[in-house]
């Protein structure tokens, strides 16, 4: 068993700019490429829980740093890549939450790294994790909330700045659905 997955950062990052520049639809693109990498390393490794968590954070790296490289609109890149993600796992249930807790995190924090648009890429990581929940059989509501959740946390470990711009995009109304953050609140000693 391979146990070096064959979606590296870099792999994915030239095959998320060579999707890109070729093609009109820039969400129907990363789904698509997204969800093929990540089968192939999936495939590669072995399904295995450690192996499928460091493949997901290659994809969802490349990915990000991607879309940036190209300057694609972040918003709808990051909802390309959470669908991707889903169907690239094909889970269901509790591990569907994870993995787009998961997939959220890593995709705030790489766009935080890179310097791109946080509060566009939060935005688009609910609105993926929405309506991928038909297709896994969770209720949309906790699949906004684990996007949520996960962007907020990565967000929380960047800095003021990027925290504030997540909670902004997160605190609206995505694709028709109340963001409920399911997160302690913060208060502040006087």
């Amino acid at each position: 068993m391979n146990t070096q997955p064959s979606g590296t950062t870099d792999t994915v990052k030239d095959k998320i700019v060579a999707a890109i520049k070729g093609a009109g639809d820039i969400v129907q693109t990363t789904v698509d490429t997204v969800a093929q990498i990540l089968g192939t390393t999936i495939k590669d490794t072995g399904n295995v829980g450690t192996a499928i968590t460091d493949g997901i954070s290659h994809v969802v790296s490349g990915a990000i740093r991607g879309a940036v490289q190209v300057g694609a609109d972040l918003g709808r890149a990051a909802k390309g890549i959470m669908l991707g993600i889903l169907r690239g796992t094909k889970e269901a249930g509790a591990e569907a939450l994870d993995t787009i807790r998961h997939t959220a995190h890593v995709a705030i924090r790489d766009t935080a790294e890179v310097g791109g648009d946080v509060e566009a890429a939060a935005t688009g990581l609910v609105a993926g994790a929405v309506e991928g929940a038909k297709e896994l059989g969770v209720s949309a509501e906790d699949a906004a909330a684990a996007a949520a959740a996960g962007a907020l946390n990565a967000a929380g470990e960047i800095g003021s700045a990027a925290s504030d711009a997540v909670r902004k995009a997160v605190t609206k109304p995505i694709n028709g659905v109340k963001v409920v953050l399911k997160e302690p609140k913060l208060t502040v000693a006087a």
